[in-house]
């Protein structure tokens, strides 16, 4: 069996027990970024639950929604949120909140619209989904898939040469698509690293700088994996997520191990 159909499968279930952690955690606490994050890791998963089903089952337009809204679009920029609603609890952070919340919705809505517009005849079962779900204008010098559909289309008032996708170009929640990933990439990245500073920089609870580098380093993989995917080079998107996956639980379970040492010691942590 290729690594198309086994590495979505793996990741899912790398997925589902993360999920499955800090649900329970914010069960336990009632923290608002142990939701969010539980969120953004339900919508990982979902995505690369997505992956797996294109792999197996073929084409189906509900899953590609999901797929494109949860694991394309919105679950870095809610990952990251949490972080930042860990790290900081001041008042311009509940806008932030409420921005993320309509943008998301707003996210949808485009997404709704974008559906009719899906050329599902496009759709071919041996690729990966990450290398055919938008129409790319081809540029000088670029490598042209094997097995492409090529046509030639109006775009921004010019005839340009395409490789066919399942998303034509000017789709509008393509373009949004980016502003919700550097969101989610500044703020979990940015929030992991500074937290392990913070513990390293007052040398208490080296557990906690471990885990959030290995987070950071994670956020960093699956970012990295996605350039490459928007690039044309989609066939490293499974194994990204999956190393992404593997990393960002280690380092949760791993900064998690003294929850009890925190909470007994509140002077040792930064504010």
């Amino acid at each position: 069996m290729s690594a198309t159909r086994v590495l979505p499968f793996i990741t899912t279930l790398v997925m589902l027990v993360f999920t499955a952690s800090v649900l329970q955690r914010y069960q336990a606490r009632r923290k608002a970024h142990f939701l969010f994050w539980g969120i953004g890791l339900a919508m990982f998963g979902f995505g690369s639950f997505a992956e797996a089903f294109f792999a197996v089952a073929g084409w189906s337009a509900p899953i590609f929604f999901g797929w494109y809204l949860f694991g394309a679009a919105l679950n870095a920029a809610w990952l990251g949120h949490g972080t930042l609603l860990l790290l900081n609890r001041k008042r311009w952070v509940h806008v932030l909140t409420a921005a993320l919340l309509t943008g998301s919705v707003a996210t949808a809505v485009l997404m709704v619209q974008a559906m009719p517009r899906i050329e599902a005849g496009v759709f071919n079962p041996a690729l990966p989904i990450s290398e055919q779900y938008g129409t790319k204008v081809i540029e000088p010098g670029d490598e042209v898939p094997a097995g492409a559909q090529l046509t030639t289309v109006t775009y921004r008032g010019e005839q340009v040469q395409v490789v066919r996708g399942l998303m034509p170009l000017g789709t509008t929640v393509r373009s949004v698509t980016p502003f919700f990933n550097i969101y989610g990439l500044i703020t979990l990245v940015g929030g992991a690293l500074w937290s392990a500073w913070l513990f390293l920089r007052k040398r208490v609870l080296p557990n906690r700088v471990i885990g959030n580098v290995l987070i950071a380093v994670g956020a960093l993989v699956i970012a990295s994996a996605s350039t490459l995917t928007r690039l044309g080079y989609g066939q490293y998107l499974y194994l990204g997520e999956l190393i992404a996956a593997t990393l960002m639980y280690a380092g949760f379970v791993t900064a998690s191990a003294p929850a009890a040492e925190m909470e007994a010691s509140p002077a040792a942590l930064p504010a």
